[in-house]
């Protein structure tokens, strides 16, 4: 974080999870606790010159449409700033957005790159503000790519048991 345009060098949020990352928060200097209205400020995020804002998803559907905060209807989470943080990003000059996911849940037998999200799914953030995805398979830029090319770079990133019959499902949908 030393360029960044607010509190350079220090590691700025709105709160600390309790654990092991509470010690090292502990009256450092490098560390910074504001008020969340602050901390998600899209104005403030988007004169934010080159930021890179990263976030994790729970699933990412072929369209580019990312869950955050439930899969169906069962909530496991809030949307926190993800939005914001993301909007912000592709507002700010040299900004990127990045969204971070494994392929697979449960023991690898489950692939969180789905054809559509699960009935009931959060939509945390829109395709349209989808940048970057990435799994441990690699990177895809989502940004201007038509509905087809979409699919195809998200089953690229999908684990590879699970690729043939997302193809499948792509060509279903997006091949009629």
């Amino acid at each position: 974080g030393r360029y960044k345009t607010y509190h350079p060098g220090v590691a700025t949020g709105s709160f600390v999870v309790p654990g092991a990352d509470m010690a090292f928060c502990h009256e450092n200097p490098r560390v910074a606790l504001f008020d969340i209205e602050w901390v998600n400020d899209l104005t403030r995020i988007a004169g934010i010159a080159n930021l890179v804002a990263i976030n994790q998803a729970v699933a990412i559907d072929l369209t580019g449409q990312v869950a955050s905060e439930s899969i169906g209807a069962t909530m496991y989470t809030g949307p926190g700033g993800q939005l914001v943080w993301t909007m912000g990003a592709l507002f700010a000059r040299g900004g990127r957005a990045i969204h971070v996911l494994p392929s697979t849940a449960r023991a690898g037998t489950v692939s969180r790159i789905v054809a559509q999200l699960a009935l009931g799914t959060v939509v945390t953030v829109p395709r349209t503000f989808v940048d970057f995805v990435v799994t441990e398979y690699g990177v895809a830029n989502l940004q201007g790519r038509t509905q087809r090319q979409r699919a195809l770079a998200l089953i690229d990133l999908a684990h590879p048991r699970f690729r043939e019959a997302l193809r499948r499902e792509a060509h279903r949908l997006f091949w009629p």
